[in-house]
């Protein structure tokens, strides 16, 4: 086995351990992002490039660049047949994310075992599990819409309907339930996360029930690294798409520019995810040990 993969990390080593694995990996990690997602951003630059979105800069009418800038946005944005060929495209991406996922799961799992793998080797490795990674990723976001948007709506409800009464007692208790509900909600979204890689590696079919039993003890640590990922993802994508986009307008180009940034930090968090999984995989693996002992000497 890999040595960065023998002993449990800590917080700080999950990240280190993160970007230098992205780092030696990442023609082959990008590689299989660039497959699978990579010509969905392309479809969609080419939907605005024939719907009359500029290539190289995009700009709207204004009397200075700053304010010629800007306006490109709103004008472009409102073209609603390219609007709406992107969507359709980006819901095409949704059943492709699994696949490269997927890939990235067996590809770490390979590297963590010292064996030789190919991209072509775990592509079809993936696809075997293709199904269930699927139904399992699609269930989640059922389970995730339920858990936050519908408590959502009710707390929106019950804020209004005390706001008239009295408002400042109707938005103070709406914004303790909203913190509230983004606690409770993202604990117990992270307990269930790790059903992906229980799924991509074979243990199960769905894997929610084990992910719950993975993450024991170390739930609010994952949720920690989980807000870090969200971080750093977006200081990366809102940089480069600030700075390019104060130059390109909201250009053809710009797309293309902001889905390279995407692909590679959808590439990042896959990387952190695999490890923070196996590093569970391995605590979880250390615990059973350690229980099996106990009930022996106690016998």
């Amino acid at each position: 086995m890999d040595s960065k993969f023998n002993t449990p990390k800590g917080f700080g080593k999950i990240l280190d351990h993160t970007f230098s694995l992205s780092k030696n990996k990442f023609a082959e990690f990008f590689t299989i992002f660039l497959i699978f997602i990579g010509p969905i951003y392309l479809l969609q630059a080419l939907l605005r490039l024939i719907t009359g979105t500029a290539f190289f800069r995009e700009a709207g009418d204004g009397e200075f660049w700053f304010e010629r800038t800007l306006m490109s946005f709103d004008e472009t944005s409102s073209n609603i047949f390219a609007d709406l060929g992107i969507i359709f495209v980006s819901f095409i991406g949704l059943f492709l994310y699994p696949m490269a996922q997927g890939a990235i799961m067996l590809a770490i799992n390979h590297i963590r075992k010292n064996e030789e793998y190919t991209i072509g080797q775990v592509l079809k490795e993936t696809l075997s599990r293709y199904g269930y990674l699927l139904a399992s990723s699609f269930l989640f976001s059922m389970i995730g819409f339920g858990t936050m948007f519908v408590p959502i709506f009710l707390i929106v409800m019950i804020g209004m309907v005390l706001a008239l009464i009295h408002p400042a007692i109707g938005i103070l208790l709406g914004i303790l339930l909203f913190i509230g509900l983004l606690i409770g909600g993202g604990f117990l979204l992270t307990k269930w996360s790790f059903y992906f890689g229980i799924v991509a590696i074979g243990e199960d079919q769905l894997g929610f029930s084990k992910s719950w039993k993975l993450t024991r003890n170390r739930t609010w640590g994952l949720m920690g690294l989980y807000f870090v990922f969200f971080l750093i993802i977006s200081t990366i994508t809102y940089a480069v798409e600030i700075s390019f986009g104060l130059l390109l307008g909201n250009s053809v180009l710009l797309t293309l520019l902001t889905g390279i940034t995407t692909l590679f930090t959808t590439m990042l968090f896959s990387v952190g995810y695999a490890i923070m999984f196996f590093d569970l995989k391995l605590r979880n693996d250390a615990d059973d040990l350690k229980d099996m002992i106990g009930e022996y000497n106690a016998r």
